[in-house]
C-alpha cells in the first residue's frame, strides 16, 4: 500500500516573542538554536526528517528567517510565528494544507523510525488528528533518570512526544479548540468550561479514559483523534528545561 505523502511543520518561535530562559542562558536568541554537542538542536529535527521519503515539504515557523536560515539546508520553507503554537498551527494548515505532520525544534532526539512507525499507525486508523504519546511505565524503563510532566488517566499515564498529525482538514478544529485553550491557560476555570465540567471531574477523579477523552475531542471539534502509543520512552524526551538538556546530551552520547 502506497504512503501518504506528508508535509511537515517545526515550530521554532518563541510564546508571545519572550525570549526562553534556556536560550537566555545560553546567549542565544532562541532555543532552537541552543547546540547540543556542537549543532544547532534544529539541525537533529530537520534532518530525522528529511530521511523520509513520504514526507513532501518541511517548514519551520519563527519570527525571523534568518535565526536559521543558514544552518538549515536550502529546501526548507519558513513561515512567521504567530503568537502561540496553535497559531502558527492554524497559519501552517491553511498554507500547507493537510496532512500535516507537526513537531517542535526542541526534539531534538527525533529519529526517522519513530516518525514512520507515528505516521503508519495514524494512516491505518483513518483518523482526522493523531497525537503521539508514551505511557509512564515505557519513559521510566527507557529513560529512568527524566522527570516529565505525566497526564494520569485511569488507562494509564503517559506524556507527550511532540508528535502531531493533522491528517485531514476536519483536523483544523482541534487546532482552534487548542488555540482557545492557550488563550485561557491560566485561567482554569475557563479552561474547563470549555472542556467540560464532567470531562474535569472525571479526570480529577481519576476515572478518565483515552477513549473517553477521544470523544469528548470529537463532540466539541467533530474531528476523530487517534493517541499513537509510541514504543520508544525517549520520544518523550525534549529539552524545556537544564535538566532534560543533560539527559538529551547524555542519551546523544551513548
Amino acid at each position: 500500500m502506497e504512503r501518504e505523502t506528508v508535509n511537515a511543520l517545526i515550530l521554532a518561535g518563541s510564546r508571545e516573542g519572550q525570549q526562553d530562559p534556556l536560550a537566555k542562558q545560553a546567549h542565544v536568541s532562541h532555543k532552537a538554536i541552543l547546540p547540543i554537542l556542537g549543532r544547532p538542536m534544529i539541525e537533529y529535527v530537520v534532518q530525522a526528517l528529511s530521511k523520509l521519503s513520504n514526507i513532501n515539504k518541511i517548514a519551520v515557523t519563527i519570527e525571523q528567517r534568518s535565526i536559521v536560515q543558514d544552518i538549515l539546508p536550502e529546501y526548507i520553507q519558513y513561515l512567521p510565528a504567530a503568537l502561540g503554537p496553535s497559531d502558527s498551527v492554524i497559519q501552517a494548515i491553511e498554507t500547507l494544507g493537510t496532512p500535516l505532520l507537526v513537531t517542535t525544534a526542541d526534539n531534538p532526539l527525533l529519529q526517522p523510525e519513530w516518525i514512520s512507525h507515528f505516521l503508519k499507525e495514524a494512516e491505518l486508523t483513518k483518523c482526522d488528528i493523531a497525537v503521539g504519546i508514551a505511557l509512564r511505565e515505557q519513559i521510566e524503563t527507557d529513560v529512568p533518570n527524566t522527570r516529565r510532566t505525566y497526564i494520569k488517566l485511569a488507562d494509564g499515564s503517559f506524556s507527550g512526544c511532540n508528535l502531531f498529525l493533522f491528517r485531514t482538514p476536519q483536523s483544523i478544529q482541534v487546532a482552534k479548540l487548542w488555540q482557545k485553550l492557550e488563550e485561557h491557560r491560566k485561567k482554569p476555570v475557563k479552561m474547563g468550561y470549555l472542556l467540560g465540567g464532567k470531562i474535569i471531574l472525571r479526570y480529577l477523579l481519576k476515572c478518565l479514559t483515552r477513549n473517553a477523552l477521544k470523544k469528548r475531542i470529537y463532540k466539541l471539534t467533530k474531528a476523530k483523534t487517534h493517541f499513537v502509543v509510541m514504543p520508544w520512552g525517549q520520544a518523550a524526551v525534549d529539552v524545556d528545561k537544564l535538566e532534560d538538556l543533560k539527559v538529551v546530551r547524555t542519551l546523544m552520547q551513548n
